[in-house]
C-alpha cells in the first residue's frame, strides 16, 4: 500500500476515506460500492492479490463475490 502521503491528501482520496471511518459505518459505505468499485479498491491496497475476475478464474476457478471482496476489505483496513 502506498504510504508516502500526507493526511490532507489521504482524506480527499476516497479509498483512504474508507480507512478512516468506524466498522459499522465501513460496512454501510461497502454495502453502497459495486463490485467492480470493491475490487478496483482491493487492487489498489493490495497488488500482489488475486481479485480481477480474469486473474481470478485463472488461479482458483472462481470470481470474488462482492460479499467476499467486503470482508476482505474490512479485515485488511482493521489490520493497519
Amino acid at each position: 500500500m502506498i504510504s508516502n502521503i500526507n493526511q490532507e491528501d489521504k482524506l480527499k482520496h476516497p479509498f483512504y476515506k474508507i480507512m478512516e471511518i468506524k466498522y459499522n459505518e465501513l460496512q454501510k459505505e461497502l454495502q453502497l460500492w459495486t463490485r467492480e468499485d470493491l475490487i478496483e479498491w482491493l487492487c489498489w491496497n493490495d497488488s500482489n492479490g488475486v481479485y480481477r475476475d480474469e486473474d481470478s478464474l485463472r488461479e482458483f476457478d472462481n470470481v470474488l463475490s462482492k460479499e467476499e471482496a467486503i470482508d476482505i476489505i474490512t479485515k485488511q483496513i482493521n489490520q493497519e
